[in-house]
């Protein structure tokens, strides 16, 4: 049984015309009629009864259309399900990731997303938390990871995972005898500013106006400057959990307030999804993040 024989059986069963099913299915009538002729051989009876100028399925033509038409309708599906895998796997995907989200939590997740469509040319764009928003509503990126207070209302966003902000210090510094350090206890400490963190902006969501007069002697947009001179012992900084660069680097929770904060999968509301964003929102769902 041939999968054009069933099109020409379904193609007769709706016109139960031979001349129209052939025009339909752009083939000559005695081509359509051999491959009949030849179906019913197959199942060993007629499908088809002709009364005159008039055609009609018989007994066993009824009973296999149903089935014959489900067979079809699943080898379009599968057929289009091969085009979209096609499309994903030679498409492109923008992805906007706020530069303080450690990279230990997005291996996994890229590895995952590589093995499935290992086609894929994946640009990662790391900024800031307000520039990859900003590069969201512009359409710079198709999809971001973002961990801020709050997003625009254009932007939709789905929870992942959430991390508390600890302190980060080297070696033989005081707060290794503590289980976490106040925040009060970076008073007099020298401090090491992530210019990029939205750290603060998560502070004056707990307590307003909370802000201490940190003795700050360095100043960095890039983490591993920060990590690299606290572990010279040139100073501690507070940085999220996740973010640690350095397996030496030593850190305790943030306490009295204590802070947290949430990475979100965010997107612009009602903005057309391509295939490749449908399949890297499905991973991020279905991952196991902390």
């Amino acid at each position: 049984m041939k999968l054009h024989q069933l099109q020409y059986f379904v193609a007769m069963a709706e016109t139960l015309n031979f001349s129209r099913a052939a025009e339909k299915c752009g083939v000559s009538q005695p081509s359509l009629t051999r491959a009949m002729k030849k179906l019913e051989q197959e199942l060993g009876g007629e499908l088809f009864h002709r009364e005159g100028n008039r055609t009609q399925l018989t007994e066993l033509g009824r009973t296999v259309r149903p089935h014959f038409e489900q067979a079809l309708t699943s080898t379009e599906l599968a057929k289009n399900e091969a085009l979209d895998l096609l499309n994903v796997m030679t498409a492109q995907l923008r992805l906007g990731v706020m530069c303080t989200i450690g990279p230990s939590q997005l291996i996994g997740l890229i590895a995952h997303l590589n093995a499935r469509v290992p086609q894929l040319d994946l640009r990662i764009r790391g900024g800031t938390g307000r520039d990859v928003v900003q590069w969201l509503l512009e359409d710079e990126v198709d999809v971001a990871l973002v961990g801020l207070p709050s997003y625009p209302n254009e932007l939709s966003s789905q929870p992942l995972y959430r991390e508390r902000y600890v302190v980060g210090f080297p070696s033989g510094h005081r707060f290794e005898d503590m289980k976490e350090v106040p925040y009060a206890e970076l008073i007099g400490e020298r401090y090491l500013e992530r210019l990029n963190c939205e750290y603060l902006d998560h502070l004056m969501e707990v307590v307003p106006n909370a802000a201490l007069p940190l003795d700050v002697r360095y100043r960095s947009e890039h983490e591993d400057w920060i990590q690299a001179m606290i572990l010279a012992g040139m100073g501690c900084a507070c940085l999220p959990e996740y973010m640690s660069l350095f397996p030496n680097l030593l850190m305790r929770p943030l306490a009295e307030p204590e802070i947290w904060r949430t990475i979100s999968l965010i997107n612009v509301r009602g903005r057309p999804h391509s295939l490749a964003i449908d399949v890297f929102v499905r991973l991020c769902k279905s991952k196991k993040w902390p």
